[in-house]
Formats: C-alpha cells, sequence, structure tokens
C-alpha cells in the first residue's frame, strides 16, 4: 500500500501543476513524447515480444494476441494519436457561457481538469499512450494500472513517457505506472479515495463488473461490446454483406466488433447464403436460431447465453427477425449499449432504429467498427463510456474535465 499512497502523493501535487500548464506548453511536451515513442520503437517491439511469448506459452488464443502485438505501423499510430491529441483545442479554461443574475453578478461556468486519474485496463498496449496523452492535454495526472499480460511492454512505453518529460524538465509524475499487476493492489487502488478524483476501467466484463462492485473511488464504466448489425428488408446486400463482413472480421477481440447479426424475414432466404460465404472465408462459426440454421449450410444452435455474449472472436450469432420492431426489442435487451447498427434504405426505419435504440453509438448502414476516439477526431480515447453519467461514448478530452463556477461581482452581498 505504500507505494501506491506515494504514487498518490506524488501524483496529487503534479495535478496541480499541469491544470497551470499552458496549452503550448503541454502540446509541446506531447510532441516531444511522441517522437521519442517513435525513435524507441526498437526497445518498445523488444518488450511487447516478451508478452507475447509469455502470452503464447499460457495458450491465448490468436485474436486475443493480435489485441497485445505491437508493430512498428501500431507504435507510428500510438504516436501520431498523441500528434494529433497535441493539435487539438485544449478545453482547460475555457468558459462554456456567462450570464449576469438579478443581483449583478457575472457568472461562468469554466473547464477545469479532474485532477488524478486512474485507469485499470488489461491487453491493449496502446490504451497506455492514449490514457497518458488524453490525461497530459486536460492537466490530470494519471496512475496506469495495466494487465499482466502486457506488463513490459507497458512499462517500456511508461518509461519512455517520462523520460520524454524530464529531458523537458517538466515531472514524470504526470504519467506514473503500477508496477505490481496483483489483485489485491487493483484493489487497493480502487480504494485510494485520498488521491484519485476518478477511476476508469478498460477491459472485459469481470474487469469492469469487480472494479464497480469494489471501487470506493467514482467510476466511470467503459463497457464491454455485445454490438449488433440489423439487416432490414430494404437493405441493399451487397452493403449489408461489406458492412457484416468488417464489423466481424476486422478485429474481432475489440469491443466495437459485431457479435449478433439480425436479419429480417423477407430477405433472410436471400441474403444468408451470401453472408455466409462472405464469413466462411474468415473461418466464423456461426450460431443460429431456427429460420437461420434452416437457410444456412453449416451452423449450431444458439443458445440464450449465445445472445448475451461478447466473443472476442469469430464467431457470430445470427436470429431472423419478423419486424424492425423486434429486432430494436432485442437489442435492447441484450445489447451492453455500446454500439449498434442498421442496413437500410428505408429513412423512416433508420431514424426509428436511430431513436430507439439505446447505445452510446447508434449508426445507419455503417460498421459498429468505427466507435472510436481516433476517428470521431479526438485524437485517442479514454474509453467508451457505456453509462450515461458522466460521459457517454468515446471518451476524449472534453470527458476528461469538470467544470467550476468563476463569479465576478462588485461588492454585492446577499441580503
Amino acid at each position: 500500500m505504500t507505494d501506491l499512497i506515494q504514487l498518490g502523493k506524488q501524483a496529487k501535487e503534479t495535478a496541480y501543476q499541469l491544470g497551470l500548464m499552458d496549452a503550448k506548453t503541454k502540446n509541446d511536451l506531447l510532441l516531444h513524447m511522441a517522437d521519442e515513442l517513435e525513435k524507441n520503437t526498437a526497445t518498445i517491439l523488444l518488450e511487447n515480444q516478451k508478452d507475447l511469448a509469455t502470452a503464447t506459452e499460457n495458450g491465448i488464443t490468436e485474436t486475443m494476441l493480435d489485441r497485445l502485438r505491437l508493430t512498428d505501423e501500431r507504435i507510428k499510430e500510438m504516436a501520431d494519436g498523441i500528434r494529433q491529441v497535441a493539435t487539438l483545442p485544449d478545453p482547460i479554461g475555457e468558459v462554456d457561457k456567462m450570464w449576469k443574475n438579478e443581483d449583478g453578478l457575472m457568472i461562468g461556468k469554466q473547464r477545469v481538469p479532474l485532477g488524478v486519474i486512474g485507469i485499470i485496463y488489461e491487453s491493449r498496449p496502446n490504451v497506455t499512450t492514449d490514457a497518458a496523452s488524453l490525461c497530459f492535454k486536460t492537466g490530470n495526472a494519471v496512475i496506469l494500472r495495466g494487465g499482466k499480460e502486457a506488463f513490459h511492454s507497458n512499462q517500456v512505453l511508461v518509461t519512455v513517457l517520462q523520460q520524454a518529460l524530464k529531458q523537458k524538465g517538466a515531472s514524470p509524475f504526470a504519467i506514473q505506472f503500477v508496477a505490481d499487476t496483483s489483485r489485491e493492489t487493483a484493489q487497493k487502488l480502487m480504494k485510494l479515495n485520498d488521491y484519485l478524483d476518478v477511476l476508469i476501467p478498460r477491459g472485459g466484463a469481470n474487469l469492469i463488473k469487480t472494479v464497480l462492485t469494489t471501487a470506493t473511488v467514482p467510476v466511470i464504466e467503459t463497457g464491454t461490446g455485445n454490438c449488433h448489425v440489423y439487416i432490414d428488408k430494404d437493405a441493399q446486400l451487397e452493403m449489408a454483406t461489406n458492412i457484416i463482413v468488417n464489423a466481424k472480421c476486422q478485429r474481432p477481440s475489440v469491443c466495437n466488433s459485431a457479435e449478433t447479426l439480425l436479419i429480417h424475414q423477407d430477405v433472410a432466404a436471400d441474403f444468408l447464403p451470401v453472408i455466409e460465404k462472405a464469413l466462411n472465408e474468415y473461418n466464423v462459426e456461426l450460431r443460429a436460431d431456427e429460420r437461420a440454421i434452416a437457410i444456412f449450410k453449416q451452423s449450431i444452435p444458439a443458445t440464450e447465453e449465445d445472445w448475451e455474449t461478447e466473443f472476442n472472436d469469430f464467431i457470430l450469432a445470427v436470429k431472423v427477425v419478423d419486424s424492425l420492431d423486434e429486432a430494436i426489442q432485442h437489442i435492447n435487451r441484450y445489447n451492453t449499449k455500446h454500439s449498434e447498427s442498421i442496413i437500410s434504405d428505408n429513412y423512416f426505419a433508420t431514424q426509428q432504429f436511430l431513436q430507439q435504440v439505446d447505445a452510446a453509438a447508434v449508426y445507419a448502414n455503417a460498421s459498429t467498427r468505427f466507435t472510436d476516439g481516433f476517428v470521431f477526431g479526438f485524437g485517442a480515447e479514454i474509453g467508451i463510456s457505456t453509462q450515461k453519467l458522466h460521459a457517454r461514448g468515446p471518451m476524449g478530452l472534453a470527458e476528461l474535465t469538470s467544470t467550476k463556477y468563476i463569479v465576478y461581482g462588485d461588492g454585492q452581498y446577499r441580503k
């Protein structure tokens, strides 16, 4: 516990300094961090190989290895993400609105940092640089606790970022790393109320559930992704096929990949054979309801559990529905409030879907894979919030701020 308290003290002291740092200084430091990441690519890849070797020995699936794997290109993407964060407007100090009340007071609502942010995450090293850059830009100190699967990768990434800060005379305590990956230490971090202002979990359902039930620190829930694609009776076949293949197969291990395909009964007989053939190229296992099984050449019966599962693999649940209303009802029952998509040329159907589906991101005629802070123009993301307080959807700079009221008077006192 002593080490966590020390990290907390250092973070709290540094957060105050960061809150006063001007935008140009922060941006220059971010650009230097990005440059140092690329300069240290070889070292980072060596450490990542250690994690990959251990994961392979432990029998981790290829799709999960993909979450863990770093390459020259991915490190460049991480650096470019930091650079994009540097180009974004700094929200800190912005006054959202200002008004005069009947007492003659000028009241303004100003954006301020949250303070010290804790991040608990699993096997994706890019979370380290995304979280670090977004927190730094918004004047927040961050304490990162990654999973044991990516320990060496996360440690070297934080070391490189800290060295970059020190090279420019800035405090390395703006970005700190919890070197102990034990469950006990994670649980202590969840209760570090004296130092953490908010805790953000990023990972699977078990991690998120543990944080929500254990933490005494305020939590922003970033949810798992049981995402759906619904093919309406007025959908274009080629578009529907391209979207479902992309949503399921591009990176099945990530939270915005599709896990369930719903299809209108009027087009199921024509569409499902074409979609099955396209998915077969990726060896996707189809778990289908009775009506879909009757159409597919090869599939297995879906269970109740399949409708509520985030597979993170080349597995897709498939259900034929009677109507748009049934599709919406199914989605709202089983989804995790992450990302949902309708494929349809019917304007009224897409509008009904967009309005009635309860999720952080709802699409018409596009893949769920676009739910991503970088894609949305945020530079990076701290996570995708599936709750409704204090943020929802991909969390960028604005979601890492709070507000305070600044009030100007000229001698007023309340009578």
